[in-house]
């Protein structure tokens, strides 16, 4: 079962602009650097260039190349 909002609406959609007038947005490439790094450490630790690699190869017989 969903749960139930109480309270009035008004007040709280007020709220939520407010917080978002407060916090600028970041700029796409701040997004990036911060993601990147992460990335870069999944992709070592778990093998993922060669998952990937697999992927495209499987992808490429698909198509027929």
């Amino acid at each position: 079962m969903a749960p139930q909002l109480t309270g009035n609406p008004r007040r709280r959609s007020a709220v939520v602009q407010s917080r978002s007038a407060e916090q600028p947005t970041r700029h796409p490439a701040v997004a990036l650097a911060m993601a990147l790094p992460c990335a870069v450490l999944l992709v070592l630790l778990f093998g993922g260039w060669d998952q990937m690699a697999n992927q495209a190869q499987a992808v490429a017989d698909l198509i027929g190349r």
